[in-house]
């Protein structure tokens, strides 16, 4: 008897265990973005998501390391003249953007269709939260635009919508009542993204 008590335990003990490492980490948040309880809703606009505060470090020469593997993922992003970053949403962790050379315009679409844009400069961070659908473009045709996108996740993945929606198979005729248009443009959608490989 007293041998089945210690294994009943023993399961218990390994059981609750296993489930506290199981949810070790942050929680995923259930909301859009989190925001302050000081702060009202109605008022968030894309100044709450961008981040001003390294502009007199301009001219400091700034080093560092990418870390890898470690849950990490940074990636090194140059948009040419008049080069765009087309909408996509990264299902598994929010970008944290930082521009180091040129002025980007960026934005995001919440889960109400609520649009946030801004134009960083020079050394401006904003971050785009995990899983809505975001953008970026570089508006000038005279000089490119050098950025640094963090990702909370070794793999944040990538979601492009115009090869999602126009490059995976998906029927003309679903498309096409989904976009209210017809077969035709539907057609040349697919067809430019089947060429270009939409990334």
């Amino acid at each position: 008897m007293g041998k089945i008590c210690i294994s009943i335990a023993f399961a218990i003990i390994l059981a609750l265990a296993t489930s506290f490492l199981g949810n070790a980490g942050d929680p995923d948040i259930v909301k859009d973005f989190l925001i302050p309880t000081s702060l009202d809703p109605s008022n968030i606009t894309s100044q709450f998501f961008t981040y001003t505060g390294f502009r007199e470090l301009v001219n400091v020469n700034i080093t560092g390391k990418n870390c890898s593997r470690q849950g990490v993922f940074v990636a090194a992003l140059i948009y040419p003249p008049s080069g765009i970053n087309p909408p996509h949403a990264h299902p598994k962790a929010a970008e944290l953007l930082i521009v180091i050379q040129g002025v980007l315009e960026v934005g995001f679409v919440d889960s109400t269709n609520k649009l946030f844009t801004q134009t960083l400069q020079v050394p401006e961070m904003f971050i785009f939260p995990k899983g809505l659908v975001h953008f970026q473009v570089n508006t000038r045709s005279d000089s490119p635009v050098y950025a640094l996108g963090m990702f909370g996740s070794a793999n944040a993945g990538t979601v492009s919508l115009p090869s999602t929606l126009f490059a995976s198979g998906i029927s003309a005729e679903i498309l096409s009542k989904a976009f209210k248009t017809d077969l035709e443009i539907i057609s040349k959608l697919t067809a430019a993204n089947n060429i270009t490989g939409a990334a």
